[in-house]
């Protein structure tokens, strides 16, 4: 008797969830309909997700479990068949008359079909060993090194990502004609992906500590001498480009004088200690001198020319480039955020270590100082130091440090502010982004709207676009604040009705607005979202940094891009091993479709869900 129960009570939870689905379906039937009709079906098993997910399904799951039948841990491809399956199941097994099957818009087979569809759409046709692409960011390099660019398609490039928050529109156009090249001599299909920049926050510049450099010999571990640093002298006036593993020293040398071999310079460095520069050969307008002692040389210092233990003249230092120090921040540290553009500063302390006035650094957006408030918090760099404000006049955000490392932050010029609790009343699309999207829509396939917070951003995107004749191109939504993935559902019901659309999950900065102990969490949300919409996902930020940047990967990346696998592309970042980092990961991404099976996930009610 109470395996009947069990059956009739699971059944009869089954059936009123489906009626759920459907009605809130029908309530959703405005928006469904203003749907590109090829993706309508899409739309309808997206809303029945959402609707099954506004409750605990935890329980149903285990008693399903329990029955022997499918837990419904995998249905978001197919989210009514698989409730009709469940319920014909439970159906035959209580002996029960089979209701009529409400007609799902997408089954066990279209489902996952759809889907691949339409990442088919937006990122181009699959490998053949491996249908999850790989999108790799370009650095600037690519717009004169072709040969660089066609290494990566070989290696198995199939979307090249332009940032146009570097370089410039001559560089973008010269990148995308390599990738036309290298196309054609590879043979195989690569689209292009234009990411603009969007309305980020920055720290602003930092005051240089002064014009100097260091000319430092190499030692070994006991320190001798192993190697003279070489030093390249050159006129201030047209400098000459140093050869490898020369220091260039710009010098203003007088008319009257040319630097010959065994010639010596001597000066006294910023130490306070004499020291000595000795040609060894001149070319050109330029010479070589060796030293081996370390030297400290700023901006105007003298040097004395000798020549045969005489002094025939004096030469100047030219200018160099300044020497930025980062600002230190300890907890508990003040840190000022400025409107005005004026370089930042570290604090400065009085005889006793005082501080008698804190550490300050400009803030790129005006719109921050005016809808900040007490209490909100802020993170700088990625989350690499945190704090809270105390106040903000309008001119002035004073934050307190309340997250940093042990040893103290260092925070650098041009790094990420995110106010996880604060609504700028920010457009995603700014001047600068109007101006790009003009120049990227001759050769892009695809425009990434970056910080995009409502379905409206993606409406005005989509404008644009139309306006510029452009509407045919795909689009890729960047999650990256908490509001974007609040308003996730909506977002994904704006952008279906101008497909073919995406979503990227960037993890960087989403990490930082939503906490990173709920990383795991949000980004597990977004590719169920995204699935359920059969709209493709790319897996971004530092994925194999470590190889791509220094040669090496970590466990946790390896870790990482086995997760990555889930996606229908992941994403690189630009690095000095970025072709054997594109091969690597193309590998071990053929290696995981050889083993890849979603395991049954625990549906617990999802707030995000609620629309």
């Amino acid at each position: 008797m109470a395996i009947d129960r069990l059956l009739e009570q699971t059944l009869a939870a089954l059936r009123n969830h489906r009626d759920r689905a459907l009605q809130f379906e029908s309530s959703h039937a405005p928006e469904v309909e203003a749907v590109e009709r090829h993706f309508r079906n899409s739309a309808r098993n997206l809303l029945h997700y959402l609707s099954l997910r506004q409750s605990d399904l935890r329980r149903l799951q285990r008693d399903l479990h329990s029955l022997g039948l499918s837990s419904l841990g995998n249905l978001e491809s197919h989210t009514l068949a698989s409730l009709n399956a469940v319920i014909a199941n439970l159906e035959a097994l209580t002996g029960e008359t089979a209701t009529g099957q409400p007609r799902p818009p997408v089954d066990f087979l279209t489902g996952p079909l759809l889907l691949r569809d339409h990442a088919k759409r937006l990122l181009g046709p699959a490998r053949r060993n491996r249908l999850v692409r790989i999108m790799v960011t370009m650095p600037s390099e690519a717009a004169t090194n072709e040969r660089l660019v066609e290494d990566l398609v070989r290696a198995g490039m199939d979307v090249m990502r332009i940032n146009c928050a570097h370089d410039g529109p001559a560089a973008w156009r010269n990148m995308a004609a390599n990738l036309r090249r290298a196309r054609r001599l590879v043979g195989h299909h690569c689209l292009i992906q234009a990411d603009l920049a969007g309305p980020k926050l920055r720290t602003g510049s930092i005051a240089p500590l002064g014009n100097f450099i260091r000319i430092r010999p190499r030692r070994d571990p006991m320190g001798r001498i192993e190697v003279p640093a070489r030093v390249w002298l050159t006129p201030a006036e047209s400098p000459e480009q140093a050869p490898a593993g020369a220091t260039m020293l710009p010098l203003h040398v007088p008319g009257q004088l040319t630097l010959q071999p065994e010639d010596v310079l001597h000066l006294t460095d910023l130490r306070g200690r004499e020291r000595e520069l000795r040609i060894v050969a001149c070319e050109g307008r330029s010479a070589v001198a060796e030293t081996d002692r370390t030297i400290y040389v700023a901006t105007g210092d003298r040097l004395g020319l000798m020549r045969t233990d005489s002094l025939v003249g004096e030469c100047i230092v030219g200018d160099l480039p300044g020497v930025v120090v980062p600002i230190p921040l300890l907890v508990g540290d003040t840190l000022l955020l400025t409107r005005d553009p004026a370089p930042g500063t570290p604090a400065s302390r009085d005889v006793s270590g005082t501080v008698s006035r804190p550490a300050r650094i400009h803030c790129t957006l005006p719109a921050a100082f005016e809808r900040v408030r007490s209490g909100d918090r802020i993170w700088l760099d990625d989350g690499k130091i945190g704090g809270s404000v105390w106040s903000s006049d309008g001119e002035h955000i004073e934050v307190e440090v309340t997250h940093a490392p042990a040893t103290g932050g260092k925070l650098r010029a041009e790094k990420g502010i995110n106010f996880p609790d604060t609504d700028l009343g920010l457009a995603a699309l700014t001047d600068k982004d109007l101006g790009d999207l003009r120049e990227v829509v001759d050769f892009a396939d695809i425009v990434a709207l970056s910080f995009l917070r409502t379905p409206q951003d993606v409406v005005l995107l989509e404008d644009h676009l139309q306006a510029l004749g452009a509407g045919h191109l795909g689009i890729v939504l960047k999650i990256e604040n908490a509001a974007a993935f609040r308003s996730l559902p909506h977002i994904l019901l704006t952008s279906l009705r101008s497909p073919p659309v995406g979503v990227m999950l960037a993890r960087g900065d989403l990490a930082v607005e939503v906490g990173f102990e709920r990383l795991s969490e949000v980004q597990e949300e977004i590719l169920w979202l995204c699935e359920a919409a059969h709209v493709p996902v790319i897996w971004a930020t530092q994925v194999l940094e470590g190889l791509a940047k220094g040669g090496a990967p970590s466990r946790a990346e390896i870790s990482d891009v086995v997760m990555s696998s889930r996606a229908e592309c992941v994403m690189l970042n630009k690095g000095p091993h970025v072709v054997s980092t594109v091969e690597f990961l193309a590998d071990i991404l053929e290696r995981m479709e050889e083993h890849y099976d979603k395991r049954m996930a625990l549906r617990r009610r999802l707030s995000v869900s609620d629309i």
